[in-house]
């Protein structure tokens, strides 16, 4: 039997990872979120806690409970991880859909969104701590390290690789062989076809460099 999960957050992917988790028939203890106008409500009747940092329910991470972060934004995600890897000695679950397909032959870390319709292909590579949303699709070879989040519908064609922390938005498509940069943005429904470097955003069709 798996131990209960706590959710480190209560807004964006919060409430599908409660969703995939009750349809793995995974009990959810709570969630945790900072955002004290939230503390005491519920989600679909499983309450909001308290604060992620709060000792009282950190110190059931491990022992009695497991954990999965679902806050969408990259640099604080990262943050509620090193906690949990140095406080609590312990890496987030997965949270995997049911009408996902992941190939046998795909490779995938900890603490992952991976929502409905999801397409992961043979010798995919995905990381740690990555969020694919619905329909995201990541070709065959291709390669996402850790943090990066995909937007729905997108399509990750083969041999891509995308670096830590990227975020890549609805509607995109790369072309295969392409490397997306560590930070990079792609905005949403763009196409790229040539590679794109650390930190910078691009958009459109094809996809060109936003000045800042």
């Amino acid at each position: 039997m798996e131990k209960p999960i706590i959710i480190f957050g209560a807004k964006g992917i919060a409430h599908p990872a409660l969703e995939i988790f009750n349809s793995h028939e995974v009990v959810v203890y709570g969630f945790l979120d900072d955002d004290a106008t939230l503390h005491q409500k519920e989600i679909n009747n499983i309450s909001i806690l308290g604060k992620l940092e709060d000792d009282g329910f950190l110190k059931l991470i491990g022992q009695k409970c497991d954990a999965f972060v679902a806050v969408d934004d990259p640099k604080y995600r990262e943050t509620l991880v090193k906690l949990l890897n140095t406080r609590r000695k312990v890496q987030p679950v997965n949270a995997i859909h049911r009408l996902s397909y992941i190939s046998t032959d795909a490779g995938i870390g900890h603490g992952n969104f991976i929502n409905a319709k999801v397409t992961i292909g043979a010798g995919a590579e995905i990381g740690n701590h990555c969020i694919l949303h619905t329909n995201a699709t990541i070709e065959h070879q291709a390669k996402l390290e850790d943090f990066v989040q995909v937007g729905a519908g997108a399509v990750i064609n083969s041999n891509v690789t995308i670096e830590k922390g990227a975020f890549i938005g609805s509607g995109v498509t790369i072309v295969a062989g392409v490397t997306i940069g560590k930070n990079a943005r792609v905005g949403a429904g763009s196409v790229v076809i040539a590679d794109v470097a650390s930190k910078q955003t691009v958009f459109g069709n094809p996809a060109q460099a936003i000045e800042k």
